[in-house]
């Protein structure tokens, strides 16, 4: 290169495709638990059609504040999915459906079970027309059980596996949380089951059906109290925000009214903690030795932990935690999050430009991080509908009978 020829700057590699790139996936499901698993596959490439009823679009639109009349909790549940209408009840709807599942590697249903099979799309009709199809099928109970044509959800699940029982203070009542906790939990194992049995297709050939009851997911991450209770008879009790296996384990109040959680779950750092305290003699107690034996003594650590917060504000606590190597984080909300740090470095909350009904639109990025082939949000949540016609030219229907599909009421 001569001396005088300008600098360019190198042509980047082009980017690897999402790694679920060709997937593609029937969001059949309303609210919360099916359309989050079919948000997941999304996110990293899954081609994710929407599909819903003509008049009765999916409750999570109406969810939750709206902007404009647009709710905003379907920017963010119907994020990377195109969206198309089908009455599966009618026959043109049935035929249309069996038609998408010949090309379709998986479908994400929420009917009550034996939903399906009154309408002639059962697992037999779904598996003959596309034996390497895999379907999702995420209800409240499960798909049999005394329980399992109940309606069923989040709520429902939250306090029947236990953990509204062991929430909230001891004097008070059972606590459910404020969010769609049973839901997520059961999204995320959702999407979780379906890629499990998509890598069991690559050696079998066939597809299968995932039977997601949400009263489970939320059990596993309950942790061992079923097993505490079979093997000691141990109910966990409410504690509030205490734990029944370590302390100091709480919140605290600052001298500028702020607060702050703290957590000793390791030994190394309750030691760490109590040093910082200036309480090097509770340390020093046989007791203070094992998890358990310091929560039995959580009224005399909070009480010295929670006194040295309280003369200090929560910079100045958070900076001292820090300095120790001790376990503190703020407890924050919305807004605080919007502008954490940490947040911001890890790029957990996202712009999502241009959005054709709200403009640019700020929400969760994606749940994880891929070296090579990340995954990323192309668009949120459409409007109802929006692309019935392309998905139908696409699956090979004539305009005239989409037409007649519209005119039976099936669109």
């Amino acid at each position: 290169m001569s001396p005088s020829a300008p600098l360019t700057a190198p042509t980047p590699p082009p980017s690897p495709p999402p790694p679920l790139t060709g997937l593609r996936v029937l969001d059949l499901a309303t609210l919360f638990a099916g359309p989050l698993a079919a948000t997941l596959l999304g996110d990293f490439g899954a081609d994710v059609v929407k599909v819903e009823h003509p008049t009765r679009p999916d409750p999570s639109r109406g969810h939750g504040p709206a902007k404009d009349g647009v709710g905003l909790w379907w920017k963010l549940l119907g994020r990377n999915k195109r969206t198309m209408t089908l009455d599966l009840s009618t026959p043109g709807g049935r035929t249309t459906l069996l038609r998408l599942a010949a090309d379709t590697d998986v479908i994400v249903e929420n009917f009550r079970p034996g939903t399906l099979e009154k309408w002639g799309l059962g697992w037999e009709q779904l598996s003959a027309a596309n034996p390497r199809l895999v379907l999702a099928r995420v209800t409240g109970f499960g798909q049999f059980g005394p329980y399992a044509r109940r309606p069923g959800f989040g709520t429902l699940a939250e306090a029947m596996c236990g953990f509204a029982a062991a929430t909230g203070e001891p004097d008070g009542p059972p606590t459910l949380p404020p969010f769609g906790l049973a839901d997520s939990i059961a999204g995320l194992a959702t999407a979780y089951a379906v890629m499990t049995a998509l890598a069991a297709r690559e050696r079998t050939g066939r597809g299968q059906v995932v039977d997601m009851a949400i009263i489970e997911p939320i059990l596993t991450v309950l942790g061992p109290q079923p097993l505490w209770y079979d093997q000691l008879g141990h109910v966990q009790p409410r504690t509030g925000n205490r734990s029944a296996n370590n302390a100091p384990r709480n919140t605290y109040r600052t001298a500028d009214d702020r607060w702050v959680a703290v957590s000793t779950s390791a030994q190394s750092i309750a030691e760490r903690v109590l040093c910082l305290v200036g309480r090097p003699d509770l340390a020093a107690e046989p007791w203070f030795g094992s998890g358990t034996g310091r929560a039995a003594h959580a009224d005399v650590l909070d009480e010295a932990v929670g006194a040295w917060i309280a003369d200090r504000t929560r910079t100045e606590v958070i900076e001292a935690f820090e300095k120790a190597e001790a376990a503190v984080a703020p407890v924050q909300d919305v807004r605080d999050v919007m502008t954490d740090p940490q947040y911001a470095a890890l790029g957990t909350i996202t712009t999502v430009p241009d959005d054709p009904e709200l403009g640019d639109l700020r929400m969760q990025n994606v749940l994880f991080r891929l070296s090579e082939t990340p995954g990323a949000i192309r668009w949120a949540g459409r409007p109802h509908g929006a692309d019935t016609d392309a998905v139908l030219t696409e699956l090979g229907l004539t305009g005239r009978e989409i037409s007649s599909l519209r005119e039976a009421g099936a669109l």
